[in-house]
C-alpha cells in the first residue's frame, strides 16, 4: 500500500496550466459568421428584387395566421426572450457556474450597445440600399437591439452545448422573429443580420476573455498510464509538437522511459486556416479530413504508427493509447535517445547515414506509406548513428502515387540543403533508384514543400534547378509528365474577387438597359459595320503575329487562332489569354519555345508602343477641336501625379526595382533580338505595322459604328481617345477580358463625352456583344478545329 500510496504522489515537472485560453475554434467560428453575415449582405444587395418578392410572399403568409395565434406568439416570444437566460442563469449560478453567466452578460452588453451603434449608422449614413434592406422603408430599428443582446448572450454562456435549452432557446427566438415580422417591425434581412451579429459579437467575445481551461493536467495523464498497467515515478513537460500537442517525458518503476505525446481537444483547430488553404490550394490525392475529431486523430496516428512498425521501419514503438476524460486523449511511445536531424552538424551527416534514411522511407514506401514530414524535426539519430523515423502523425495509410512521390522530393530537397544537391541525388538514387528520382522531378516545387523547407530555400533559390539538373544527368531520356500541384494561385483569388465585382456592375448595367430593345432598335447598318469591324480585327491580329514570325505562317490558321484566343479570354484576363494561344500556336508551329515567346512579346510591345502613339495623336487632335469640358480635369492630374509619386516610390524599394529590372532585362533580351530579325525584312515589317495599326483601328470602328447604331453623334477622334484609355484599364483588369472594367470606362467615358447615358451604355453593351460575346462561340470551334488537327 505504501508503493501505491507512493506512486500515486509522483510529482509532474511542469508549467501551471493557465485558467482560461483563447482557443482557436472560437476565432474560427467568429470570422466563419463575419463571413456569412457579408455573404448574406452581397447577396440581399445583387438580389433586391427577389427577396423583397420572397419577403412580400411571407408577409401575407404570416399575416393569415389567425389573430388569436398571432397574439399567442407576439406574447410568448415577447416574454420567453426574456425569461429563458434569466432561467438558465439561474440554473448555472446553482452549480457554481456564475464566471459563465457573467461572460454572458457582457456579451449581452456589448450586444445592446453595437447593435444601437450599428443601427444609427444605417439610418443616418449607411448607403440608401442598405437602409432600405434592413427597414423595409419604415420606422423601425435596422438591427433589433434586443434581439442581438439575447442572441450574444446565448453564444457566449455556450448554451448550443445542452440541447434542452438550445432546443428551448432558438424556439423563443424564432417566435419572437414571427411576431415582429408578422408585425411590419423587422425585416427578413435585418433578421437574418441580427442573429448574424449577435452570434459574432458572442463568439468574439468567447475569444476575447478566453474560457476556462479544461485541459488534463499532467497528474489526470499518469492516471491514464497506471490504467495502461504502466508505474510512472517521474514526469516531466517537454517542447510541444509541431502541431502543438502537448509532450512528456515519463520515467518507470523498471528502469524504462515513455514519450506521451497528449492530444487536446481544444487544439484539433489550431491552424486550421493554413491547412485548408494547402487542402484547397494544392491538388494532392489525400481524403483525408481538415477537422477531425478527438477520436478521429487518436485512431489515425496509432493507425500510422502500427503500420510503419508492421513495414519494418525503424519508428518509436506505440505501447499503448487512452483517452483522458472527454477533453484529451495520450499515445505513449517507447522511449528513444536520439537527436533530430537539425541538430547534427553537417560534417557528421555521412553518406552512410544518407542511405539509411533512403532506406527507410523505401521501406515505407513499399508498403505504401507516406510519412508526410520529412524535414530535420521528422528524421533522428540515435547514439549508435542509426536513423529512426518520428512525427507519424501526418502519415498516410495507402497512399497514392503522388503523395510518396511528394515524399521523395521533399526529403531530396531538405537533404540537399544540407549537404548539397549532388550528395543527396547521388545516395537517393543508388538506394531507391533513376527511375523514383525522375517520377519526383515534376513535384520539385516550391509549393509542393513543407513550410520549413520553403524558407530554407529563400536563401537558396538555385536549389531546386540544381537537384533537377542532377536527376536529369542520371536519366537524360526519362520522360516524365508535368503535375500541376496548384489548383489555382494566389492572385487567382484577386481574379475571382475581380469578376465578381465586374459581374455587379454588368447586372446593374444591364438592370437600367432593356437589352431586347438595344437588338430591336439599333440601326441595323451601323451594327452591319460593326460586325464587320470586329471580324476585320481577328484578321489584323493575325497579320500581326504574322509579321513579326520570321518563319511562314499560314493566314487563315492564324486567323483561326486569334478567333481561339477569344474564346480563352472568358477565363482568362485580356492581357494573358491572347499571349498563351499564341505562344502555343507557334510552338506547334515547329518555333522553339525562346523564338515563340520573343515573337509573341515583340508584337505585345510593338501594339503597345502604337497604341501610346495613337492616344497621344488622338487626344492631341481631340483638344484641338472640341469643347474644353472634355479636357483633363484638375482631379485627374492630381491622380496622375499620385500615381507617378507613388511608382517613384516603390522603386525606391530595391527589391521591388530588382524585380522590375529583372522583368525588363528579360523582355529585352529575348524581344530585342526578334524585333531585328524582322527589321531585316521590309515585307515581314509592313505587315507587322498594317497589321497593329488595323486592330486598333479596327476596333475604334466598330465603336464608333456602336454609337451611330443608337443616333449617337460623336467625332472619330474622341471614339478613339475612349477607346484606347477603356482598352487601356481593360488589358489592366484581371477579371477575363477585362470584364467590367472595360464597360465600365467605356461607358464613363462616352457619358463625359457628350452622349446621354442611356445611349453610352447601348452603345457599349452592343460593342461588346460583338467584339467580345459574339465571337465565343467560332472561338470555341476554332479551338476545337486546332486541337483536334494538333495545332494547338
Amino acid at each position: 500500500m505504501a508503493e501505491a500510496r507512493a506512486d500515486h504522489e509522483v510529482y509532474v515537472v511542469e508549467p501551471l496550466l493557465p485558467q482560461r485560453l483563447r482557443r482557436p475554434s472560437d476565432l474560427l467560428r467568429f470570422l466563419a459568421t463575419l463571413l456569412a453575415l457579408a455573404g448574406v449582405l452581397v447577396l440581399a444587395l445583387v438580389a433586391k428584387q427577389t427577396l423583397n418578392g420572397l419577403e412580400k410572399d411571407v408577409t401575407e403568409g404570416a399575416t393569415r395566421l389567425p389573430e388569436l395565434l398571432s397574439r399567442v406568439a407576439t406574447f410568448l416570444g415577447g416574454a420567453a426572450l426574456l425569461v429563458v437566460p434569466a432561467a438558465f442563469a439561474v440554473e448555472r449560478v446553482f452549480h457554481r457556474d456564475g464566471l459563465r453567466v457573467a461572460e454572458g452578460l457582457v456579451a449581452a452588453i456589448l450586444g445592446m450597445v453595437l447593435a444601437f451603434l450599428l443601427g444609427q449608422w444605417t439610418v443616418t449614413a449607411a448607403p440608401e440600399d442598405l437602409r432600405l434592406l434592413l427597414t423595409g422603408n419604415r420606422d423601425i430599428e435596422p438591427i433589433n437591439t434586443l434581439l442581438t443582446s439575447v442572441i450574444a448572450y446565448s453564444t457566449a454562456v455556450r448554451i448550443s452545448r445542452r440541447p434542452t435549452w438550445r432546443a428551448l432557446m432558438w424556439g423563443v427566438i424564432g417566435l419572437y422573429v414571427l411576431a415582429f415580422f408578422t408585425g411590419y417591425q423587422i425585416t427578413l434581412v435585418g433578421a437574418m443580420v441580427t442573429v448574424l451579429i449577435g452570434m459574432a459579437i458572442g463568439y468574439g467575445t468567447l475569444y476575447g476573455v478566453g474560457s476556462p481551461n479544461t485541459r488534463p493536467p499532467g497528474n489526470a495523464v499518469l492516471t491514464a498510464l497506471r490504467k495502461l498497467s504502466f508505474s510512472p515515478v517521474s514526469a516531466r513537460r517537454i517542447d510541444d509538437d509541431h502541431q502543438g500537442s502537448r509532450r512528456y517525458a515519463i520515467g518507470l518503476k523498471d528502469g524504462t522511459s515513455l514519450d506521451v505525446t497528449v492530444l487536446d481537444r481544444d487544439r484539433q483547430v489550431a491552424g486550421l486556416p493554413y491547412r485548408l488553404w494547402r487542402r484547397f490550394r494544392l491538388n494532392s490525392e489525400t481524403r483525408r479530413r481538415a477537422i477531425r475529431s478527438l477520436r478521429a486523430e487518436l485512431e489515425r496516428e496509432a493507425l500510422m504508427a502500427y503500420a510503419a512498425q508492421a513495414a519494418g521501419a525503424s519508428t518509436p514503438r506505440l505501447l499503448g493509447t487512452s483517452e483522458i476524460g472527454t477533453e484529451a486523449a495520450l499515445l505513449a511511445y517507447e522511449h528513444l535517445d536520439t537527436r533530430p536531424l537539425d541538430e547534427v552538424p553537417d560534417a557528421e551527416i555521412t553518406d552512410d547515414t544518407l542511405a539509411q534514411i533512403w532506406e527507410q522511407i523505401s521501406l515505407l514506401q513499399i508498403q505504401r506509406l507516406a510519412h508526410r514530414r520529412l524535414t530535420g524535426e521528422g528524421v533522428h539519430l540515435d547514439a549508435a548513428g542509426r536513423v529512426v523515423l518520428t512525427d507519424a502523425r501526418s502519415g498516410e495509410i495507402a497512399a497514392g502515387d503522388l503523395l510518396l512521390r511528394l515524399d521523395v522530393a521533399q526529403l531530396l530537397t531538405y537533404l540537399a540543403l544540407r549537404v548539397g544537391a549532388e550528395r543527396s541525388v547521388r545516395t537517393a538514387a543508388a538506394v531507391m533508384g533513376p527511375d523514383a528520382l525522375a517520377a519526383a522531378l515534376p513535384l520539385l516545387q516550391r509549393i509542393a514543400l513543407t513550410r520549413e523547407t520553403r524558407s530554407a530555400l529563400a536563401k537558396d533559390k538555385g536549389l531546386l534547378a540544381a537537384l533537377r539538373d542532377q536527376i536529369v544527368a542520371l536519366k537524360p531520356q526519362g520522360k516524365v509528365e508535368e503535375i500541376r500541384l496548384e489548383r489555382f494561385r494566389p492572385r487567382t483569388l484577386v481574379t475571382i474577387i475581380a469578376s465578381a465585382l465586374a459581374a455587379y456592375f454588368l447586372l446593374s448595367q444591364l438592370s437600367r438597359v432593356n437589352v431586347v430593345q438595344v437588338v430591336t432598335t439599333a440601326n441595323w447598318a451601323w451594327s452591319g459595320l460593326a460586325l464587320v469591324a470586329s471580324f476585320v480585327s481577328f484578321v489584323a491580329a493575325a497579320l500581326m503575329l504574322r509579321g513579326f514570325v520570321p518563319e511562314p505562317l499560314p493566314l487563315w490558321r492564324t486567323v483561326l487562332a486569334q478567333f481561339a484566343a477569344s474564346f480563352v479570354k472568358l477565363v482568362a484576363p485580356a492581357a494573358v489569354g491572347g499571349v498563351a494561344i499564341n505562344t502555343r500556336y507557334l510552338q506547334k508551329r515547329g518555333i522553339h519555345p525562346a523564338s515563340a515567346m520573343a515573337s509573341v512579346g515583340a508584337s505585345q510591345l510593338v501594339m503597345l508602343v502604337f497604341h501610346i502613339a495613337l492616344l497621344l495623336l488622338f487626344a492631341y487632335i481631340t483638344g484641338t477641336n472640341t469643347a474644353t469640358s472634355f479636357t483633363p480635369s484638375r482631379g485627374l492630374g492630381v491622380a496622375l501625379l499620385a500615381v507617378a509619386v507613388l511608382v517613384v516610390a516603390l522603386l525606391g524599394v530595391p527589391r521591388l526595382r530588382r524585380l522590375v529590372t529583372d522583368r525588363m532585362r528579360r523582355l529585352f533580351s529575348n524581344v530585342l533580338p526578334r524585333l531585328l530579325d524582322v527589321l531585316q525584312s521590309p515585307a515581314k515589317m509592313i505587315e507587322s505595322c498594317v497589321g497593329t495599326l488595323m486592330i486598333t483601328l479596327a476596333f475604334i470602328v466598330c465603336l464608333d459604328a456602336c454609337v451611330g447604331a443608337f443616333g449617337g453623334a460623336m467625332g472619330f477622334t474622341t471614339v478613339a481617345v475612349v477607346y484606347l484609355t477603356a482598352n487601356a484599364i481593360g488589358s489592366a483588369a484581371p477579371t477575363p477580358g477585362g470584364l467590367g472594367a472595360v464597360e465600365a470606362s467605356l461607358t464613363l467615358g462616352l457619358t463625359v463625352a457628350g452622349l446621354t447615358p442611356e445611349v453610352a451604355a447601348s452603345a457599349v453593351l452592343l460593342y461588346r456583344l460583338l467584339t467580345f460575346w459574339l465571337p465565343v462561340l467560332p472561338g470555341w470551334a476554332a479551338f476545337t478545329y486546332l486541337q483536334r488537327h494538333e495545332a494547338l
